[in-house]
């Protein structure tokens, strides 16, 4: 009988993982347009580096996630997939962002 489980998320294209919590909305930037997901913190389950303050965020905090609404942007990240260049940021250092 072949093996009926889905498989990992992990083994899955960057793209097609599924990034739990919350809605996602657009906001502009100076840089842009980005697509920003705001995390719960039981949505939250790993610690992550914030680009804004270079500080842990722990696991269990709210947070936003954010990728470029359009792949044209990612020189501001270094390059790579929108998907692939989803950061997670502390919400006030995202807000503070221009």
């Amino acid at each position: 009988m072949p093996n009926r489980r889905k498989p990992s998320k992990w083994t899955r294209p960057v793209s097609d993982r599924p990034l739990l919590g919350g809605h996602q909305t657009r906001e502009d930037k100076a840089d842009g347009s980005w697509m920003v997901r705001r995390l719960s913190g039981s949505a939250a389950g790993k610690a992550y580096r914030c680009p804004g303050c270079d500080q842990t965020i722990a696991p269990a905090v709210p947070h936003v996630v954010v990728w470029p609404e359009n792949p044209s942007l990612l020189g501001a990240l270094g390059g790579g997939q929108s998907m692939d260049e989803r950061r997670h940021w502390h919400t006030a250092c995202w807000q503070r962002r221009r």
